[in-house]
């Protein structure tokens, strides 16, 4: 599985240290984000990775930014996109088995690397339930349909 990576200059080292993992993990990651603390622009990055996402250029992707919203609102924008922001595990898993999110986010500021670690794995091993889940996940794609 292909796993997209994107950050802001806020969460550079958190994203450094998850790449790793996931990598550890046996994913291939693809690096959309910045490298250095020089101040960015975070909706540049949640389009981009928004977009990889979309477009199938990788399967799914991991988002931080100071809080996690902010990046995964642009995210949110483009169209297929299911951003998620996670602080805990619970909601890592769910927003898979659930709604089926193709991304999910998290604040470097908000959790610490060890948490982040553990939303990332719960997030990757939970499979989409589909059942009843999957007429809500289609609802939310004629939204999005309605709305372009």
């Amino acid at each position: 599985m292909k796993i997209g990576i994107g950050n802001d200059h806020a969460a550079v080292e958190m994203k450094m240290q998850i790449k790793e993992y996931m990598e550890s993990l046996g994913y291939e990651v693809v690096n959309f984000g910045v490298d250095t603390p020089e101040r960015c622009d975070y909706p540049v990055i949640g389009e981009k990775v928004g977009m990889a996402v979309a477009s199938g250029e990788v399967d799914c992707a991991v988002l931080i930014c100071g809080t996690g919203a902010g990046i995964s609102m642009a995210a949110n924008k483009v169209n297929g996109v299911r951003a998620a922001v996670c602080s805990d595990t619970t909601t890592a898993r769910l927003v898979k088995e659930h709604n089926n999110a193709n991304i999910i986010a998290f604040g470097a500021r908000i959790v610490g690397i060890e948490k982040a670690k553990d939303i990332v794995k719960s997030y990757l091993d939970a499979e989409f339930q589909r059942g009843r889940h999957a007429a809500r996940v289609e609802m939310i794609t004629e939204i999005e349909k309605r709305n372009k």
